[in-house]
């Protein structure tokens, strides 16, 4: 199954990703996590997107599909892959979908969003802060510590909230979603292939609703 999972920061993608391959044996893909690699090992593809990123410039979708193309060849994605953060735009899923079709593998098979709420989201992560020793997390609203101010886990009493993850700067990320990834969901509604869920719900709820949008 090839499968592409949309929703902005906070949404819960990751969460969802990873039960996926628990379950399915789906792979999930980082694009990002992609790059790296292929940086980091040298190879050809990684060679040509260092030079881009040391210019300051993005990497060309060609050069992202190509890195896909290659590591959806690998064993562990044998039995499907899960895309988080990419296709962004509408050329991208293009590209895509010529990618695969090229390779004999079709197109996408399911494309999932994760709806949400947006104050509410950002009352979910602006919440969120953890300790600073042991990174156990908390939040203001829905998990506080037992004993005020004193991490449950391993007793420390200081605490860390990352920087992205107040209130302006949710909003922010919120917005470079709705105008640079959300222009794509008709271009999947189009063929049949977008299915929402509500992201807002409990994530036992929201993995339920993803297993019935994708069958058996």
């Amino acid at each position: 199954m090839k499968l592409v999972l949309l929703g902005p920061p906070g949404a819960g993608k990751g969460t969802q990703a990873k039960r996926l391959e628990e379950t399915r044996g789906l792979k999930q893909l980082s694009t990002g996590d992609m790059l790296r690699a292929a940086v980091a090992a040298g190879t050809p593809l990684g060679l040509q997107a260092k030079q881009v990123m040391e210019s300051g410039q993005l990497v060309r979708d060609d050069l992202i599909v190509a890195m896909i193309a290659e590591r959806i060849g690998e064993p562990d994605c044998a039995k499907g892959f899960i895309l988080d953060g990419f296709p962004r735009t509408v050329q991208q899923a293009e590209a895509l979908d010529a990618m695969l079709v090229a390779k004999g593998l079709g197109g996408i098979d399911r494309v999932i969003e994760l709806a949400v709420d947006e104050p509410a989201l950002i009352e979910r992560i602006a919440g969120r802060y953890s300790c600073a020793k042991c990174g156990a997390g908390y939040h203001d609203k829905f998990k506080q510590p037992k004993t005020n101010g004193v991490c449950d886990r391993c007793g420390a009493k200081e605490f860390v909230r990352r920087p992205d993850d107040r209130p302006e700067a949710v909003a922010t990320r919120l917005a470079a979603y709705r105008q640079q990834t959300a222009p794509i969901l008709p271009y999947y509604r189009a063929r049949g292939l977008l299915t929402t869920v509500d992201g807002m719900a409990d994530p036992e709820e929201v993995a339920r609703q993803i297993d019935r949008a994708l069958g058996s």
